[in-house]
């Protein structure tokens, strides 16, 4: 077995996971928990707008997550203008920082006014970042697979560029490949692909293209056994990197290739 460690940065954290995972739609808190657990990764998404706030000390998505070993990406989810998603940024900072997470600026940013087929809003998404980034932010921006727009948000000062490879929740898959493949190779950031991503064939695809990370939430926490699909996209996230480092040398054919040697056989 080869002895593989691979790292990656934000904002100088380093990581060694390349799976972030979501805390919605769980059925309760235990499947959460132990998905988080199983899956082992790097950020953990809250949604600010969604959490149930203890106050008591005990119960609760806070409470349930060691967030002393996985950083929390807070999240602007619900959002429908850049107002309200600037009012959750801070108030999920606060919270990150409540938590023993004092150095943590990172902010999952989400402004989605699109009620029916929920697609980010590019200029509210732009708006956001701009004044968030100046008030020492580091933005993880959510937007459709716009190579223009990734451009635009890395110039402005984000953390990572987050394209969805299909819409929130739906599990169709990476739908627009080749303007992901333009995003990754364009960008000089880390890029995230997020949301659309339903098996873990299709995370294993998106890191065998040269994307630095995923966030899956929908595949995991509404599949019968949660756990199991948490590991099987841990497993690959690993596959599709390890993939992508081998530099793979195929090219499509119109027709089979003997893969051993026709001549030189001793028999």
């Amino acid at each position: 077995m080869v002895n593989f460690t691979d790292k990656w940065e934000v904002d100088n954290i380093c990581f060694t996971s390349r799976l972030l995972v979501g805390t919605g739609r769980f059925e309760n808190l235990e499947k959460t928990k132990r998905s988080i657990e199983i899956s082992e990764p790097s950020l953990v998404t809250v949604a600010v707008r969604r959490l149930d706030i203890p106050k008591d000390g005990g119960g609760g998505l806070l409470n349930t997550v060691d967030w002393k070993r996985i950083w929390m990406l807070p999240n602007t989810a619900g959002s429908k203008t850049p107002d309200e998603a600037i009012r959750l940024g801070f108030l999920g900072r606060e919270i990150a920082q409540s938590l023993g997470q004092e150095e943590n600026r990172f902010l999952k940013l989400e402004v989605i006014a699109d009620d029916k087929y929920l697609m980010p809003d590019p200029l509210g998404t732009i708006k956001a970042a701009d004044y968030l980034i100046k008030k020492g932010f580091r933005i993880f921006p959510y937007i459709n697979s716009d190579p223009i727009l990734a451009t635009h948000l890395e110039e402005l000062g984000c953390a990572t560029i987050m394209p969805l490879g299909s819409a929130i929740g739906s599990n169709q898959g990476l739908k627009n490949l080749e303007n992901l493949k333009i995003i990754i190779e364009q960008a000089k950031l880390p890029v995230i692909i997020d949301a659309g991503i339903g098996r873990p064939s299709d995370a294993s695809k998106a890191m065998e293209i040269g994307a630095d990370a995923v966030l899956i939430n929908t595949a995991i926490a509404a599949s019968e056994r949660p756990e199991l699909m948490a590991q099987a996209m841990k497993y690959a996230v690993l596959a599709g990197r390890l993939g992508f480092l081998s530099n793979p040398q195929y090219k499509p054919l119109k027709k089979g290739e003997l893969s051993s040697p026709s001549k030189g056989i001793p028999f």
